[in-house]
């Protein structure tokens, strides 16, 4: 009898931890999906004034002027710009730093040096912002005498290294993963270590690295405080990091101030960046899954 409660209660108890997984994967599901019908619906509201030609074609965004122009560009172009220079600093720097604490540092540096460079993770952005406004933009001002106060370097180049920390710590660890026997394999073919960090553990391990550089980018074009700060909040469509620009994390956050009265056109506008944001990130993890697929069907 003793036996027979003990199985009864440990069904039950499985049922309990099977449920409540369960129901804590639906719930997630359920936030995304209300995330995504709440960005639709006031987006809905906003594409019923503005036609959605003019949102993409018009190279003005000016919303909140006498004479408003909706052109969504201006901001795409800036978000794509920041991001862009971020990720030329991040993912090479990411990557070696990867290779290192993998292939080359010993287990004592690599101890230590991991979770000092994971701190950077734990800097608030505001802080960076700053950093870039008041550090790094005079130091840049004295070799580029043409670059404004307000631009798309300084942040560009800060995002970049804030973001190191993602990509280098989720490739370090997909590099670890690799199975000894492969390191060993290489070596006893005459390969070099570094032979072997590039042309066997990468390969190896680029699913979890193309993982780690979707994760740096949607960070990077999710980043707010330091293109807010730091980047000027003009919504200018160029190509020229020495410029101002404003990105559409920024503008979300200048119109979310509470001065723009709810339910106007110019407060669905924040609705109508937000779910262009979340289509751009959504895109990116797309071409991700994409490439990490392809690459392991070439290996």
């Amino acid at each position: 009898m003793a036996k027979f409660y003990r199985k009864t209660s440990q069904k039950i108890t499985e049922s309990i931890i099977e449920s409540s997984l369960f129901l804590s994967a639906l719930f997630s599901v359920f936030i995304t999906l209300s995330i995504v019908g709440i960005l639709a619906y006031e987006s809905f509201g906003f594409f019923k004034e503005v036609s959605f030609r003019e949102f993409l074609t018009e190279r003005q965004w000016t919303p909140l002027f006498a004479d408003p122009k909706f052109g969504i560009m201006p901001l795409i172009a800036g978000t794509l710009l920041t991001t862009a220079i971020a990720l030329v600093v991040a993912l090479p720097l990411g990557l070696i730093t990867a290779i290192y604490l993998s292939e080359y540092a010993p287990h004592r540096v690599r101890e230590v040096l991991k979770p000092v460079l994971e701190l950077l993770a734990a800097v608030p952005t505001v802080v960076y912002g700053y950093f870039a406004l008041l550090f790094l933009t005079p130091i840049l001002q004295k070799f580029i005498p043409d670059l404004s106060g307000f631009n798309a370097l300084s942040p560009g180049i800060i995002m970049g290294i804030m973001i190191i920390p993602y990509i280098s710590s989720v490739s370090e660890d997909a590099m670890m993963a690799v199975p000894m026997q492969i390191r060993e394999g290489s070596y006893a073919t005459g390969a070099t270590k570094f032979q072997t960090a590039f042309k066997v553990i990468i390969p190896s391990a680029f699913s979890g690295i193309a993982a780690a550089f979707i994760i740096g980018i949607s960070r990077a074009i999710g980043e707010t405080m330091v293109v807010a700060i730091a980047a000027g909040g003009q919504p200018n469509l160029t190509a020229n990091p020495l410029e101002p620009v404003q990105t559409l994390t920024a503008y979300i956050v200048a119109v979310s101030l509470g001065d723009v009265p709810h339910g106007t056109i110019e407060y669905k506008t924040i609705f109508a960046a937000g779910i262009t944001l979340f289509f751009m990130t959504l895109g990116f993890n797309i071409l991700g899954f994409w490439l990490r697929k392809r690459i392991r069907e070439a290996y």
